[in-house]
């Protein structure tokens, strides 16, 4: 019997994405199947936004349909915290996540490796209560990654220090397996869609050119906008370690494409880090 206290519930179902099993089954396999599959070898980590479906679910679909079915061991999802601050990475300590599509597993095992090898990763429930952008990538993983158990990661602070420590205490940990990094971000908030493009060009340049030094300078200072770039800098850095030496953009959009109202707009991307 599995006690209530050892699932997280979802806080966003029937709001970011459909409550409904059946519906929302559909419309993740639908933003995987309407996304171009790149071909791209030994995928490390991958980048997705994390609005409501209805603005962000195709751009997500990019990533997942690059490892869709692939064989990992474990996937590490890394979030920021929009409503709770703290200075560490928090892992949750239970055992299960729960959505309309069933339970997800926490991979203790793992978690248990990051928190003993550094201690700013710690078991608590700090950035998990009514937090979203972790939320929202599990139908994705639950229909793209059937089965494989998951490292559920918010971070608080995102100070240049904690994250070399996150992206290198990952780096170590999971090089001697098969695992995905799934980095949570939006991009650039409410601003009209001219200005709003310009500054996420600077975020997919960097990506895209995998320049990791230039995005942590950038984010710490200011200069570009993505609530995850901490997750995503972390992500980068790790996979780098595990050998990736590329990353590809592979979608980017705004909420005015979608909505058609340009006047605020916030952006969207996805992209891959791979081993080539």
């Amino acid at each position: 019997m599995i006690s209530e206290k050892e699932i997280r519930e979802p806080v966003v179902a029937g709001s970011f994405y459909p409550a409904d099993k059946k519906e929302l089954e559909s419309q993740v396999i639908q933003y995987i199947e309407n996304s171009k599959y790149f071909g791209l070898k030994d995928i490390k980590a991958i980048i997705c936004p994390h609005a409501g479906y209805m603005y962000s679910g195709q751009v997500s679909g990019f990533s997942y349909r690059q490892v869709m079915d692939k064989d990992y061991d474990v996937i590490v999802i890394i979030a920021p915290s929009h409503s709770e601050y703290f200075e560490h990475v928090s892992i949750y300590p239970g055992k299960y996540f729960s959505t309309p599509l069933g339970l997800v597993e926490i991979d203790k095992g793992v978690c248990a490796s990051l928190a003993e090898k550094d201690h700013s990763i710690t078991f608590s429930e700090y950035g998990h209560g009514n937090e979203h952008s972790l939320e929202v990538q599990l139908p994705f993983v639950q229909i793209a990654l059937k089965g494989i158990k998951i490292v559920p990661l918010v971070i608080g602070k995102q100070s240049r220090m904690l994250l070399e420590r996150l992206g290198h205490t990952l780096g170590e940990v999971l090089n001697n397996k098969n695992p995905l990094i799934i980095a949570s971000t939006d991009l650039s908030h409410y601003h009209p869609y001219e200005l709003a493009e310009s500054l996420d060009k600077k975020v997919y340049r960097l990506i895209d050119d995998y320049d990791l030094e230039g995005l942590m300078h950038d984010f710490t200072s200011e200069e570009i906008e993505m609530c995850g770039g901490g997750p995503v800098i972390a992500s980068l850095l790790a996979s780098r370690i595990m050998g990736a030496g590329k990353a590809k953009v592979l979608k980017y959009l705004n909420s005015g494409d979608i909505t058609g109202d340009k006047s605020a707009v916030v952006g969207y991307l996805s992209a891959a880090t791979y081993k080539g």
